[in-house]
C-alpha cells in the first residue's frame, strides 16, 4: 500500500511538471482546492480514483495555461 501512495504523491508533482503549471494552477483546472492539491502533494491525504483520472486526461490531452 505505500508503493501505491508514493506512486500518487508522485502524480502531482509530475502533472504540474510535464504541463509546467504550478500545484495553483492545477487545483484550479481541477476544481480542487490549493490546500488538497498540496496535501495529496504531501501525501497527507490519498488521492481519490476521480482526481486521479483527471489529471491522466489532463496529461494526455496537455492541457496546461488554457
Amino acid at each position: 500500500m505505500e508503493k501505491e501512495e508514493n506512486k500518487n504523491d508522485n502524480l502531482v508533482k509530475k502533472t504540474c511538471k510535464e504541463l509546467g503549471i504550478t500545484q495553483k494552477k492545477l487545483a484550479e483546472l481541477t476544481g480542487y482546492s490549493v490546500d488538497t492539491v498540496s496535501k495529496w502533494n504531501r501525501g497527507v491525504n490519498k488521492i481519490p480514483k476521480s482526481a486521479i483520472n483527471h489529471f491522466q486526461l489532463l496529461l494526455k490531452n496537455k492541457i496546461s495555461n488554457t
